[in-house]
Order: structure tokens, then sequence, then C-alpha cells
């Protein structure tokens, strides 16, 4: 594995994260949306992340080994399809004959959790790429 195949994969990484988190944020933003433009409250959002390979035409091209693994890529975001909460509110213009309102199926506290967990997988991809740096900065200095 190359110097630039390390910063490729941590790249790809940082790329990723970013989406996880702004779809993680939309899902806090919405954890109060009773309608949407379907009529229903709002469903959780997740990201599914897959192992992204090297390009063949790119290993050819060098004349390099053709490697597993290149990083990570988005798959998809997926819609979280679980039941929805109620909340006993009968003055709230949602609520049904019972007084019962659909609620999102967003649980924040767990939203905070993934939140914290992809920022750590950012930084840890940030410190990477700053190690990265630094052994190229300590190279260049060997030439002098």
């Amino acid at each position: 594995m190359s110097f630039l195949d390390s910063m490729s994969i941590s790249g790809s990484a940082l790329t990723a994260t970013r989406l996880r988190m702004e779809v993680i944020t939309e899902n806090i933003a919405n954890s109060n949306t009773t309608r949407t433009s379907s009529g229903e409250p709002y469903r959780r959002k997740y990201v599914v992340f897959q192992e992204k390979t090297n390009d063949t035409a790119f290993a050819e091209f060098f004349n390099k080994p053709k490697m597993t693994s290149g990083g990570v890529r988005v798959l998809e975001i997926g819609t979280d399809m679980s039941e929805f909460k109620y909340d006993y509110n009968p003055s709230h213009p949602d609520a049904d004959e019972n007084g019962y309102v659909r609620m999102p199926n967003v649980e924040v506290v767990q939203e905070m959790v993934d939140m914290m967990s992809a920022y750590r997988a950012y930084e840890a991809n940030i410190t990477a790429l700053n190690a990265f740096k630094d052994m190229a900065l300590k190279t260049f200095e060997l030439g002098k």
C-alpha cells in the first residue's frame, strides 16, 4: 500500500463519516416532526457503509497489484421502518380520535450517541491524515 493510498482511504472515510453526521443531524432536527409530505411522521434514516475496492484500471496504469480495500463508501441511506411512538396530546392537530399523536421513531439520546461515535471516527481519520502529512514533510527534509 502506498502513501497516497493511505491518504485516499482516510479521505473516503472522512467523506462517508461527514454524510453520516449530516443524516444524524437531520434525524435530530426532525425528532418532533409529526407530518411530512407523505402525511405520516418523520422516519429515522441511517447510513450503510461498504468497503470500497481500488479501481482496477488505476492499479494497472501504475503497474500496481489491485488492493482489496480502498477505503469506505456509502452504499445507501436507509429508512428505519420500525413502529412510530405514540404520545398522548389531545390538543395536537395531528391527534387521532383517542388523543394520541404518532411521533417519529427517532430516539434523540441514541442519535447523540451515534453522533459522538461518528465524531470520534472523523477525528481519528483527521489524526491519520495529519500523521501522513507529517511523514511526508519528514521525508522531504531527509532529501535536503
